[in-house]
């Protein structure tokens, strides 16, 4: 804002995750033009609404323009009657929505900025988008119409456990970190979604409120992010669908095989699209190369809506509630954790006291032997990590410390590493202290997760 230059900042990231709110909050809706894109839209709908938006702002008459090109020229005449010496701020929220079929929409803005956006140092342009593939492809990468415009970006992604405490805490809620780490596993970090929590209700209550019961406000929408960020979604579900099956994640010719999909472009395309939008993340299996590459999904919403709310046809209003020692839900909250340690990588190595190794995060599967997550450090160790939710301090039995030595053991062999392996424990209230407790390298509970 105070560059004294032209700017032309693109913000994105998935959707619900407050890219409108940031941007409106900021500049207090102190707009100079403001329009939005039309969720399936026809062109001549999304230039209805750029039109109308157009005189509401200016307080003239304008024609409904018959294409992008007009609409932007159109633009361009308002803004220069702009009296002072004020920036102008234009702010265009879902882009991708505006850009229907054959409508040459990035093709106008483009010519916008640069036959004259470019050069007016008044001109603050902000575009925003959730589906973040488009938003790569066209405004971003290097083969987009608007590559190399942009002066600015903002990759706004959701809440980290931090920022979730925060963000409850100035809402009134009182709840220990294990519940906020449990509201996690249901919602992710998706600011939205935590926003229509009731602090007068109890975690459970409020999953119960939210899906299961009659016409529950988030029943329905893992569907629509489905429909709003892929015009094609169809294809994107059923990749989605398929890792929810398998927790370790799986690659790319086991996805083929279990969708029954050409090893093709159009699959290259969908696993980028998930990848961008954070459902799913790729990493490489220890000590492969590219042909180790395994997807596995990692959106926490995904997950329990797949685990819990699809097909759901109960009348049960209390339904969360009653799942409260379900083994069903134990499994759920195990694998949960595991996701929400992931994402929380970075608070992992902070606590390990390796935040300036450098390193690589990734799994090992062996034969009936599998290993989550690696920590894999160029100071020639390997952190091999357990992850356990549980209410109390987690105790090592002496079967289980067999099962962790043979673990290791196995690992060596079959990758043939010369590294230490360090085993390292990620559990919500730590270990209980035993005579196998001592074979544990590090660990890292709860309260480590919830660090800057």
């Amino acid at each position: 804002m105070d560059s004294g230059a032209p700017e032309f900042i693109a913000i994105y990231g998935r959707r619900r995750v407050g890219k409108t709110f940031l941007i409106r909050q900021f500049f207090n809706d102190a707009f100079s033009f403001y329009s939005t894109g039309i969720y399936q839209g026809t062109k001549r709908e999304q230039l209805g609404a750029f039109c109308r938006q157009l005189k509401y702002y200016s307080g003239r008459e304008w024609g409904i323009p018959k294409d992008w090109f007009e609409a932007f020229a159109q633009l361009k005449e308002y803004l220069e009657s702009v009296e002072g010496t004020a920036p102008v701020v234009v702010f265009l929220d879902e882009l991708p929505w505006m850009d229907t079929q054959k409508s040459r929409f990035v093709k106008a803005l483009e010519y916008f900025w640069n036959s004259w956006g470019a050069s007016n140092d008044r001109l603050k342009l902000v575009v925003c988008g959730s589906a973040t593939t488009w938003m790569r492809e066209n405004v971003l990468s290097d083969k987009g119409g608007l590559y190399n415009r942009t002066t600015r970006s903002i990759y706004l992604a959701p809440f980290t456990l931090h920022e979730t405490e925060q963000y409850l805490l100035s809402r009134g809620f009182i709840w220990n970190r294990y519940q906020i780490a449990e509201c996690y596993m249901v919602l992710g970090g998706t600011p939205l979604y935590l926003r229509m929590l009731e602090r007068n209700q109890s975690l459970s209550q409020n999953v119960d409120s939210l899906f299961f019961i009659p016409n529950a406000p988030l029943a329905r929408e893992y569907d629509f992010l489905f429909r709003s960020l892929f015009k094609d979604a169809v294809l994107h579900r059923q990749v989605i669908e398929t890792l929810a099956g398998k927790a370790s994640g799986m690659t790319r010719e086991e996805i083929v095989k279990a969708v029954k999909i050409d090893d093709g472009g159009t699959l290259t395309k969908v696993l980028r699209n998930l990848c961008d939008c954070d459902f799913i993340r790729q990493y490489t299996a220890f000590g492969k190369k590219e042909r180790g590459i395994i997807f596995q999904l990692t959106d926490l919403f995904s997950l329990f809506h797949l685990r819990y709310v699809k097909g759901y046809r109960g009348q049960d209003e209390h339904h969360w509630q009653n799942m409260i020692d379900s083994p069903s839900r134990r499994a759920w909250s195990g694998y949960a954790f595991e996701q929400l340690c992931l994402h929380h990588i970075r608070q992992i190595k902070k606590k390990l006291g390796i935040s300036g190794v450098q390193s690589d995060v990734c799994a090992w599967k062996g034969e009936n032997c599998q290993i989550d997550l690696l920590i894999d450090r160029r100071d020639q160790t390997v952190n091999l990590c357990e992850m356990k939710f549980s209410q109390g301090e987690f105790e090592i039995t002496r079967q289980y410390d067999e099962q962790l030595r043979r673990r290791a053991e196995i690992f060596r062999t079959a990758t043939k590493t010369r590294k230490a392996l360090h085993k390292t424990f990620v559990t919500t209230y730590g270990l209980k202290k035993n005579m196998y407790s001592g074979n544990i390298q590090s660990e890292v509970v709860l309260d480590d997760l919830f660090e800057v």
